[in-house]
């Protein structure tokens, strides 16, 4: 009877058993996991990285660069469990070429460039125990310094270097220890560090330039941009980022100013009447913060702040209540901002749509979020979106004065493509907004026409004074060509009728293949200039032969004697002696190397088969 019983159960865990092994593999893309692209650069995983990637999946993406661009892919972890890559493996395909296929079994390139701009990245995975699958980055070729959201402080020994991290490594696993201004430890990822310190824009990704320095005996941590950075022990060395100066805290200004939509009127300890003003916003001040008079949500809440001038902002940092009596604190909020009657909403550059900031996880620790890029406002508001018990706040922006240069950063305000968007309606036209233009004040067209009818006058005696000199100079230049006197009669002759020759520069450059063309000019001119040059040996002599012929020079003076020939008679004649090179040489000039194969080397590290990244390898491309 029991098995009779048993029977139909059995035989419908068999078929259900049967039915999974002949299950076909899954759709291509049921397999990829964390995926952040922009523009010409992103990041790449598997299913569950840095867990085991799941049983019979496709992962299948195609990857595309700017046209006329090459791809640059850096793998920063392949774990694939199958050794014949048969029943799992990574290949990236093309039009023109392949690689791969890549498994536990064969050696993974670290680096690879292809030849071309788009590729098909697809993953495919069977039954099997372990694996964590990959990780994968990539960007064009004019980013050849990529590198993955796995490279650590440590990996580099420069004290100084450069480098560019791709979006999507905040939510990489990895650890990061230290803050942005104490520094971080070098055991922390590089590119989730930026991140964190509000370098680079999680979204958007970006170059870092990064200073190696001494370490410290502890490393303290905090909640930034949506990175957790821990608290770190004693390290060797620790780094930190390089940035302009727009980043320190807008201390109190008396003309700042502190609005809300409402207040909470609480009550203390002792049955007193509490009140939860804006006014106590400011982060540096003690006591409560600002709170929302209505927690239920029904009605928007906000906190203003008025500048009292425009700023450059670069990020805000809030806390919650302080009172740990009160346990308050907003959990997200947006923020919205204007320069005159009009309010903007802050919004992100990939999706155009409000951001929406992560905030407190308590009511004391501050946590700190960046504007990438930074906006310039004099009004800011903050729109608590989520919050514990009731949202209450305390505020410290960071920024500096605006420059000239910031300027361009405010009318991109006008733009429905960018990251300010305009809220509702157009600002309104002010009719006093332009400024008049001034004229001249009365009384002063008698002024300016007397100064031009002076202008005039002088423009006309200098320029008969500048005739009568010329006439003076012409009268005195034909006497001299009249003059009786003794003179050299070989000189001028010899100048009549110059060779032929191409027309030549003052800054030449002379390659290997040219030495026959110069030595066959001055054969050419050989003849020529030796009797031009006794006409001016004297000159030659007083500047001597070192300097005539002196090497390095970029002025080529074979064309000296057409300097030296005689003018017309109807303009004065100034014969200057101009050095030139003893018959036979050759014309100073500077030869250009052919250019040199420079070695290629990519200095990267080794994955280890059951660990955390460490070490130093060298990526290669494969046969």
């Amino acid at each position: 009877m029991v098995a009779r019983a048993a029977g139909p159960g059995v035989l419908a865990l068999l078929l259900a058993v049967c039915a999974r092994l002949g299950r076909p593999a899954e759709e291509p893309g049921d397999g990829c996991g964390h995926m952040v692209t922009y523009q010409d650069s992103g990041t790449m995983t598997s299913k569950n990285y840095p867990g085991t990637y799941p049983n019979h999946t496709v992962c299948e993406k195609t990857i595309v660069a700017p046209e006329g661009k090459k791809l640059i892919l850096r793998l920063g972890d392949v774990d694939i469990e199958s050794q014949t890559c048969a029943s799992a493996s990574l290949l990236f395909m093309s039009s023109v070429e392949q690689y791969g296929p890549y498994c536990r079994s064969v050696a993974v390139p670290r680096k690879l460039v292809l030849n071309t701009s788009e590729v098909t990245v697809r993953f495919e995975s069977g039954s099997h125990i372990s694996g964590r699958g990959f990780l994968l980055t990539y960007a064009s070729s004019d980013h050849p310094d990529l590198i993955t959201c796995l490279e650590r402080g440590n990996h580099y020994l420069k004290t100084e270097f450069s480098k560019f991290c791709p979006p999507g490594c905040r939510d990489v696993a990895g650890d990061v220890f230290g803050n942005v201004a104490d520094g971080y430890r070098d055991t922390s990822l590089l590119c989730k560090a930026a991140v964190h310190a509000g370098v680079i824009a999680d979204e958007l990704g970006g170059r870092i330039h990064v200073l190696q320095h001494r370490g410290l005996s502890r490393y303290e941590g905090g909640l930034a941009n949506g990175v957790l950075s821990r608290d770190g022990s004693l390290s060797g060395k620790r780094f930190l980022f390089t940035s302009d100066d727009c980043s320190g805290a807008l201390g109190a200004d008396p003309r700042m100013q502190f609005r809300a939509s409402s207040s909470w009127q609480g009550v203390s300890d002792t049955g007193q009447p509490t009140p939860w003003s804006p006014g106590q916003a400011q982060l540096q001040d003690q006591g409560p913060s600002w709170a929302a008079g209505d927690s239920s949500g029904h009605e928007q809440q906000w906190l203003e702040i008025d500048l009292g001038e425009e700023k450059k902002l670069t990020g805000i940092r809030t806390t919650g209540s302080t009172q740990p009596n009160f346990n308050f604190y907003v959990k997200s909020f947006v923020v919205n901002f204007k320069n005159s009657s009009q309010w903007r909403t802050y919004k992100g550059l990939v999706d155009n749509v409000e951001k929406v900031f992560q905030g407190n996880t308590n009511c004391q620790d501050p946590v700190r979020n960046n504007f990438i890029p930074p906006l310039v406002a004099r009004y800011v508001r903050v729109l608590p979106r989520a919050w514990h018990q009731r949202a209450a706040l305390k505020v410290e922006l960071l920024g500096c004065h605006v420059t000239q240069g910031d300027e361009a950063t405010k009318w991109q305000e006008t733009s429905p493509d960018t990251w300010l968007s305009t809220e509702t309606e157009e600002p309104p036209t002010e009719p006093n907004s332009v400024p008049e233009e001034e004229g001249p004040p009365a009384g002063a067209g008698l002024d300016v026409t007397t100064v031009a009818i002076l202008l005039v006058l002088l423009g006309a005696l200098l320029l008969a004074a500048v005739g009568v000199s010329a006439a003076f100079r012409r009268k005195k230049a034909e006497s001299a060509y009249a003059s009786p006197g003794p003179r050299k009669t070989g000189c001028w002759r010899q100048a009549e009728r110059p060779p032929a020759r191409p027309p030549s520069a003052e800054f030449t450059i002379s390659y290997d293949n040219d030495e026959d063309e110069a030595e066959d000019e001055d054969a050419q001119q050989r003849q020529f200039r030796a009797g031009a040059v006794e006409c001016y040996q004297t000159p030659l002599d007083a500047l001597g032969a070192d300097s005539a012929a002196r090497t390095g020079s970029t002025f080529r003076p074979t064309d000296a004697h057409e300097y030296a020939l005689p003018l017309a008679r109807a303009r004065p004649e100034y014969a200057t002696p101009i050095a030139t090179p003893s018959a036979g040489g050759h014309a100073p000039g500077y030869r250009v190397p052919a250019p040199a194969r420079a070695s290629d080397g990519d200095p990267g590290y080794d994955w280890p088969r059951a660990g955390t990244p460490d070490g130093d390898a060298r990526g290669g491309r494969l046969p």
